[in-house]
């Protein structure tokens, strides 16, 4: 459980796999979803399973597992009435990422989650930053390898506070968002879309545009994330041609409708290996999959290793 061999994957120019999105494959396997905190509380409700998808992405050759932190930050918490929790059960949770993690002999990195889940809009900047460094403190101070900031789905100055919160974090930061495309003007946005064909689209700016205020911050690896399959390998060459840093990708494969997470559209193990082929060659050093993508999908895309 070291964040050093991933560390020494990318300066070597090598290819890192991520997992795959842990909701959908807990939802897939019999996991209770809740209609509040989605696969958040599967650490409580089912933890028997949240190892087994871990286990499993492991076994598929995944080189960094994610906490199932995602939908558990300190403002869905309140927002749900689970405030007297949040600690609790984001150390629960990543105690089992990283227990799974022991129990392999190969080096496998433990991501924590903070993500930009709950009713952000709804508050100020200065309301929602104690929120992100709580979630940040809890993750540092249980373990974790690096930091994953899944700011999809998040306007530009969400993710300029998230980014400023975790600069006080003394761990690897990795950081994730969203694009989706604007047929009207024919340009990639920063925004969200999570399936092209059935979810409405969300744009926020250019982008291109919040890639460059995000990169000037922000020198680790950045990743398109929970995003439609169709609009990221054009999204990871404008990402290539801005940050200087690590570029990723790890796109969903569906829909969400709460509770639940909708497989529509699927595609192959062999064509997400394709695809994931386009990312690497326009620059992505790391490679995996959001919601819907499973651990057959990252087995498929082991082999770029």
């Amino acid at each position: 459980m070291s964040y050093q061999y991933v560390k020494e994957k990318l300066d070597n120019n090598s290819i890192v796999i991520l997992d795959g999105g842990n909701g959908g494959e807990l939802e897939q396997i019999g996991a209770k979803m809740d209609n509040d905190l989605w696969a958040g509380k599967c650490a409580i409700d089912d933890p028997d399973k949240l190892f087994q998808v871990h286990e499993n992405y492991i076994k598929s050759g995944a080189d960094v597992i994610t906490s199932n932190t995602y939908a558990i930050t300190p403002i869905s918490m309140k927002e749900y009435g689970y405030e007297e929790f949040t600690q609790e059960w984001n150390k629960k949770t990543v105690s089992i990422a990283l227990k799974a993690a022991a129990s392999t002999d190969r080096e496998i990195a433990v991501a924590g989650s903070v993500s930009t889940s709950g009713s952000w809009d709804k508050l100020t900047i200065n309301e929602i930053k104690p929120g992100f460094t709580e979630q940040l403190r809890i993750l540092s101070d249980a373990g974790v390898d690096l930091i994953i900031l899944e700011a999809m789905t998040s306007k530009d100055e969400t993710v300029e506070s998230i980014i400023e919160c975790s600069s006080k974090i003394d761990l690897p930061i990795w950081l994730s968002i969203s694009c989706a495309m604007n047929n009207e003007k024919r340009k990639l946005m920063h925004g969200y879309q999570e399936s092209v064909t059935n979810s409405k689209a969300q744009f926020y700016d250019y982008l291109e545009n919040s890639l460059i205020k995000f990169s000037q911050i922000h020198k680790g690896p950045i990743l398109i994330a929970h995003s439609d399959i169709k609009v990221t390998n054009d999204a990871v060459k404008i990402l290539k041609r801005i940050h200087k840093g690590t570029v990723g990708a790890y796109p969903n494969n569906g829909y969400f409708q709460k509770p639940n997470w909708k497989l529509v559209d699927d595609i192959s193990p062999s064509t997400y290996l394709e695809e994931a082929k386009l990312w690497v060659s326009n620059g992505a050093q790391i490679v995996g999959g959001c919601c819907g993508v499973g651990p057959e999908k990252i087995k498929a895309i082991s082999v770029l290793k």
